[in-house]
């Protein structure tokens, strides 16, 4: 199996890169977290031929404090692309997607905020509730090979754990009532009324709260919608259940009443994990409505919500990148059209 980008880029930098900057900036290497994390395919390792069209290349993602970016990080990326070779197993140095030959320095502060929105680890749960999921996996995944300060990496320890129960349950009530009110139940409507386009959205709304569902369910943060299948085929229990269901349930060719009986399934699949982990009573079975389908799941969101302490039982879970959003539309707005144009491989016609 050939290596990936995260293991020749971690060899890049124990190799080249940490001696340079051992001898020219030891003061800066002890207070920046090194490693590949944040935005991108290869930072989940699932980079493939068709990631590699734009930004892409060796990655060194340094994290140091807001102050010490603005005073000393030209220096440092320029003194190490002075001192690099051209080319490092078969990858340019002098044509890389970063300056500073790989070596991308990044505030601290911004990072997280660009990402989770605040520049701390969560305290409360409705700092949690604020948190987009999806972008929690920016934190988290990837690695960090040399963090002597140890605050980066201590947040991530943080993540890792998942979030608190009280703030688990909330989130599961919030999802298993999209699932079932705004999916299969419009889903339904929607085919009685012979209403294409809105099955289409409730049918998708629906497969995508339950994968989700899953992985809350399993304790693990899904990723955003690109990489969720992959992911969800690593979960240890529930794909096991769910994932004949949900992959025939997505083919084109599935009709759209087998479609909607296959997103029963998962809700039973759902709401039977609910109870085997108590976080629902043991209940009678449900009959299906004609008209108004199987809203077994908003069954569980009341009793869900009703067992969530009162301070979050109306906060509403941030589930939109929105603090991507806002940092996204700040750099498309610092760039010349021509500029975005290539970076979205938009080439005019002869």
């Amino acid at each position: 199996m050939p290596e990936s980008i995260i293991d020749i880029s971690r060899t890049f930098f124990h190799e080249l890169v940490e001696p340079i900057l051992v001898r020219r900036f030891p003061d800066q290497l002890a207070q920046t977290a090194f490693g590949i994390f944040g935005y991108g395919s290869e930072a989940m390792g699932l980079d493939d031929e068709f990631s590699r069209d734009h930004h892409f290349g060796l990655r060194i993602d340094a994290l140091m404090p807001d102050v010490l970016l603005q005073t000393h990080s030209t220096a440092m990326m320029q003194t190490v692309a002075q001192e690099l070779p051209d080319s490092f197993r078969g990858y340019s140095l002098r044509e890389g997607h970063l300056a500073g030959a790989g070596l991308a320095c990044d505030s601290l502060e911004a990072f997280l905020r660009r990402t989770i929105g605040m520049t701390t680890a969560p305290v409360s749960w409705i700092d949690w509730l604020s948190i987009p999921e999806e972008d929690i996996i920016h934190v988290v995944n990837g690695e960090v090979w040399r963090d002597d300060r140890g605050e980066f990496t201590n947040l991530r320890q943080r993540f890792a754990a998942y979030y608190p129960e009280p703030v688990r349950m909330r989130r599961i009530a919030h999802w298993c009532r999209y699932f079932s009110g705004m999916g299969v139940y419009a889903l339904r409507r929607a085919l009685l009324r012979n209403n294409a386009y809105y099955a289409h959205i409730a049918f998708s709304r629906s497969v995508r709260w339950g994968v989700q569902l899953a992985f809350m369910l399993e304790r693990v943060y899904y990723p955003y919608d690109k990489w969720i299948m992959q992911a969800f085929a690593e979960l240890p229990k529930l794909y096991l259940r769910m994932g004949d269901l949900v992959d025939e349930a997505v083919a084109l060719e599935t009709p759209w009443d087998r479609k909607l009986d296959l997103m029963h399934q998962v809700a039973d699949v759902i709401d039977d994990e609910l109870v085997q982990q108590g976080l629902i009573a043991a209940h009678s079975q449900y009959l299906e409505s004609p008209t108004s389908g199987y809203r077994i799941l908003e069954h569980a969101y009341a009793e869900l919500i009703q067992r969530c302490p009162e301070e979050i039982q109306t906060v509403v879970p941030e589930w939109d990148q929105v603090f991507l959003e806002e940092f996204h539309s700040g750099y498309v707005a610092s760039l010349s059209l021509t500029e975005w144009d290539a970076i979205l491989n938009l080439k005019t016609v002869n």
